[in-house]
């Protein structure tokens, strides 16, 4: 199997409006029961999923037979929780939850410089979520989310028509890489770029390093670009605590000047540090080692 993320999560049109009526009708306790149907079907339907995060459970974290196989629900299932979460908080309910920050100054610290400044996150909690923290932090509109627009087509126009969006801005990633002029530009003009750095697409240049005692293909471009560029780097993470509560991390990271590869090992240090302290909040649901383990 290929290492590299296929670009798109799973779910249907239909499935999304279930949970939303669940949400408004009935609240977000009523969609996390719904969950406990739904979860148990990706276990036992969704086959390379599931092998993949039985593989990060059983030799990753080296836990024990009985307790991979149960963490793959917890898994599953907290993850439908954060998916709920997010249409939850974008349909108008983001007073339903608790938030705390920890290092948010380092955040606000960047925006005030107004020099720039690339932060780097991944598919660890709920970084969806990231927006709405973003938009009470930065009340100048200075962050920009660099995201793909892989996700099935359907899905994007129901939960556009359904949620409401937040003053952040987007930069799309393109095929004509004119998505690079439009990141230069916002850091030209002392915005704040955020990536996600554990994610990969076929043809994309990557770099290898060590995560969880294992070598893992990461995206080259944020790391690139924060070592030649010589600007600020913050690795940055929301996770979710309870079921109405969340916790988000910005921490600095020291960058030398073209070292793209200590920047990657610093940030795969960083993921490990949030793994080790949110194991079932690992969210990358293929291949990610490239073993067929």
């Amino acid at each position: 199997m290929a290492g590299e993320w296929e670009g798109k999560s799973k779910g249907t049109v239909l499935g999304y409006k279930i949970f939303i009526f669940f949400i408004r009708k009935l609240g977000v306790g009523a969609a996390y029961v719904l969950l406990l149907f739904v979860a148990p079907y990706y276990v036992f339907f969704a086959r390379k999923s599931t092998r993949s995060i039985f593989y990060y459970f059983r030799k990753r974290l080296k836990y024990s037979l009985p307790r991979s196989l149960w963490c793959i629900f917890k898994s599953y299932f907290i993850f439908g929780k954060t998916i709920i979460d997010k249409a939850a908080i974008a349909s108008g309910l983001k007073g339903r939850f608790t938030y705390e920050c920890d290092g948010v100054e380092n955040i606000i610290d960047l925006l005030d410089k107004q020099q720039g400044g690339i932060m780097i996150s991944a598919h660890v909690g709920n970084f969806e979520i990231a927006e709405f923290f973003f938009e009470e932090i930065d009340t100048r509109s200075q962050i920009n989310l660099v995201t793909t627009d892989a996700e099935h087509r359907h899905i994007k126009e129901y939960m556009e028509k359904v949620t409401m969006r937040t003053n952040v801005k987007f930069i799309l990633v393109k095929d004509d890489m004119s998505h690079i002029f439009e990141i230069n530009n916002a850091l030209g003009s002392g915005e704040l770029v955020c990536f996600t750095g554990d994610r990969y697409m076929k043809g994309q240049k990557v770099l290898t390093e060590t995560l969880m005692g294992k070598n893992a293909n990461f995206p080259a471009g944020p790391f690139l670009l924060a070592s030649r560029l010589n600007v600020p780097v913050l690795f940055v993470y929301v996770m979710k605590e309870t079921n109405k509560h969340y916790h988000l991390y910005a921490r600095k990271a020291e960058v030398k000047n073209r070292d793209a590869q200590g920047l990657l090992k610093k940030y795969t240090q960083s993921v490990e540090w949030m793994l080790n302290k949110y194991p079932l909040q690992w969210f990358n649901y293929y291949n990610f080692w490239e073993t067929d383990s």
